[in-house]
């Protein structure tokens, strides 16, 4: 029977914090070197900062390591380290492998290239190949490493000679149009994206970053573009340093969409459909039938009522098709850059936070934005009631419509709106209600509304 060997355990060092303020990474922070820690008998001592984008094989060294001596001579000590209450494998020559540090780093404090000053430890351990005893624990000392990451700027600007117009030059901070990007840290989310029209052929284009943009001066250093000038390629590679200007041979509409993360472009001519179609937790997953209406085709904005529930548990989420039943280009929350009213980003699905309902979509997905408001009443107003306070309706689920009875609308005109507001109303005709339409004229007690245009493509009403 092994012997177990107990060694004391050593003093605790201080720690040394590290600030999460956005220090230029490129010129990190330097600190002197640390001393060495005790290690059983032995001793620990720390390297220098290691930047893992100079760090070309699979293991990097992160200590130098004395070992611990043992009164059988007979065992080698294995050794782990730790970070945070994780153990990874280190041989006794301090060396790791590189893609466990890159993994803790990463998922601990993400992808931005800054230095980070980690807490560890060092376990020696022992082992007769079926028992395995600790021999000792070293004191802390400290792992400093930059991740291995591009320059990602906070934000992105297009310039270019479609932007150009009598008031301004296209290649100018006043005609700069701004990508959409999500509110995540843009070494999480490297996404960015710009919709943007040209009516000439041959138009050029660079991207410039936001701090240049802040600083009036938009030529400086950092603006980005592809390689080789004229690139009229709809994906390529780009790069920060020597950019020329791209191309878009042809008139359209486009969508460019830069990965930062690889310094990758995609550009696309973009033809909005008529309708996009909701589908999610409703009808779990399986109707895609409820839909928004194309309104501005520049500009790719669809608006409509959508009936959001949650029959069977599953959250209050969907997403949208470009085809009714075909997942072939979805929208996705990765769509939208922002979120307005009710409507949350839920893990890649869209969802909404004001609980089941009828809510209206106002889908625009040429800025990436998606704002939802919850109809917590759909009201009746006109000469009736003289125009003062509404004749609220009821929601009825197995009809997908809002009904009212004795309502006694008169033909000297009347509209439906939505919580007791002008903001969002519907008017016009019968079989075809539009927002801001006109004062419907036909009298009536009996009105069911059927707004998520789930059996027509028109939003309509009866009136009885």
């Amino acid at each position: 029977m092994i012997k177990k060997i107990l060694l004391g355990m050593t003093l605790l060092m201080s720690m040394v914090s590290c600030t999460e303020d956005f220090t230029d990474w490129g010129k990190p922070q330097t600190n002197p070197q640390e001393d060495a820690v005790t290690f059983g008998n032995g001793s620990v001592a720390p390297v220098d900062v290691i930047n893992l984008a100079d760090v070309n094989t699979e293991k990097v060294k992160v200590a130098s390591i004395v070992a611990p001596t043992s009164s059988n001579a007979a065992y080698t000590p294995n050794y782990k380290i730790n970070f945070d209450g994780q153990s990874f494998d280190i041989d006794a020559d301090g060396n790791m492998a590189k893609a466990d540090l890159v993994n803790y780093i990463t998922n601990k404090y993400g992808k931005r290239p800054k230095e980070r000053d980690i807490d560890a430890t060092l376990d020696a351990w022992q082992s007769n190949g079926s028992t395995a005893v600790k021999m000792a624990t070293s004191a802390t000392f400290q792992v400093k490493a930059i991740p291995e990451a591009p320059v990602i700027e906070e934000g992105y600007y297009l310039v270019g000679d479609m932007f150009t117009t009598e008031a301004h030059d296209g290649w100018t901070k006043e005609a700069a149009k701004a990508f959409n990007h999500s509110d995540k840290d843009v070494y999480e989310d490297p996404v960015f994206t710009v919709s943007f029209e040209t009516t000439k052929a041959d138009q050029y284009w660079k991207i410039i970053p936001k701090k240049n943009i802040d600083s009036g001066d938009i030529w400086a250093a950092g603006v980005v573009g592809p390689k080789v000038d004229g690139d009229d390629s709809m994906t390529g590679l780009l790069t920060n340093g020597d950019a020329k200007a791209g191309k878009i041979a042809k008139a359209g509409k486009y969508k460019l969409t830069i990965n930062m993360m690889d310094y990758s472009y995609t550009l696309e001519e973009v033809n909005y459909d008529p309708f996009i179609y909701f589908i999610g937790s409703t009808d779990g997953w399986s109707s895609s039938d409820q839909k928004l209406a194309l309104v501005d085709e520049a500009k790719g904005v669809y608006t409509g009522y959508v009936y959001v529930a949650d029959p069977n548990g599953a959250g209050l989420q969907f997403k949208f098709q470009r085809v009714a039943g075909s997942w072939d280009n979805e929208i996705n929350a990765g769509a939208f850059a922002t979120f307005g009213g009710a409507a949350t980003n839920e893990n890649g699905n869209i969802g909404v936070n004001a609980g089941e309902g009828v809510y209206y979509f106002d889908v625009n997905l040429g800025e990436g934005t998606i704002t939802a408001t919850k109809v917590e009443t759909m009201g009746i107003i006109g000469g009736f009631n003289n125009w003062a306070g509404d004749a609220v309706m009821t929601w009825n689920a197995e009809e997908y419509c809002f009904e009212a009875t004795n309502a006694g609308v008169t033909a000297d005109g009347w509209k439906f709106r939505v919580n007791g507001g002008w903001d969002i109303n519907l008017g016009g005709s019968l079989n075809n209600l539009t927002a801001g339409g006109d004062n419907l004229s036909v009298a009536g007690n009996t009105i069911k509304l059927y707004p998520t245009r789930k059996t027509s493509e028109n939003i309509y009403c009866t009136v009885k």
